[in-house]
């Protein structure tokens, strides 16, 4: 994938629920797979939520931002052939005996961690959308959080997102900070189930994949 590293993106924009949408609705064109480029897509506009959101998401942005290069990495090196989907991607590294190499970063290890990111953040979204524009976003957000990515991160960083989370607004001022203007909101309020549903469906698309390739334990 050709394209600048996230610092040299410009970042001054708001979040765009429409991108994310089209993006992973494409990125599922590929029969029983998902295609890489699409689903950076999506998750480089996801990252950018992250961003606006600040230090309170810090616990899972600077890794997202991380992964999403390493993948993009691989789809402009020597081996770009070998990662144009999900599928490709882990049969061959499985087949190269790269999934557990210790000196190589592999990206089917990669995406997993985004994968679990992303359950984390589609469940949020999906329980913001469920409030009134005054209640408070810290108890889903909590929630979302415990039954997902805590999962996977040891006590003091669980212990610093909790605590981090109840910073965040309610849910008309979440929506200002990442939306901007209330004709925006209005839009993103509006896209947001739709954009739920796909962003569901890539995820449990990648979901089976691992399953299928009993590749959830990598370490």
């Amino acid at each position: 994938m050709a394209g600048s590293s996230l610092e040299e993106r410009p970042t001054d924009g708001f979040f765009n629920l429409e991108v994310v949408h089209d993006a992973f609705v494409k990125s599922l064109s590929v029969d029983g797979d998902v295609d890489m480029d699409n689903y950076l897509v999506a998750y480089r506009e996801l990252y950018k939520f992250f961003q606006l959101m600040g230090s309170v998401f810090g616990f899972v942005g600077s890794d997202v931002k991380s992964k999403i290069e390493i993948l993009e990495e691989f789809r402009k090196g020597k081996d770009q052939a070998h990662y144009v989907t999900f599928r490709t991607m882990i049969t061959y590294e499985r087949d190269a005996d790269l999934l557990r190499k210790s000196d190589f970063t592999s990206g089917s290890r990669t995406l997993l961690r985004l994968h679990r990111g992303l359950d984390f953040i589609r469940l949020f979204l999906e329980r913001v959308g469920e409030l009134k524009c005054d209640d408070k976003t810290t108890t889903v957000c909590q929630e979302a959080y415990n039954e997902t990515l805590a999962k996977y991160h040891p006590w003091i960083i669980r212990k610093g997102a909790i605590v981090a989370m109840y910073s965040l607004p309610n849910r008309n001022g979440l929506l200002q900070k990442v939306c901007g203007s209330p004709a925006e909101i209005e839009k993103a309020t509006q896209t947001l189930p739709r954009m739920l549903e796909a962003t569901k469906e890539a995820y449990l698309r990648t979901d089976s994949i691992y399953t299928e390739f009993n590749l959830h334990d990598l370490p």
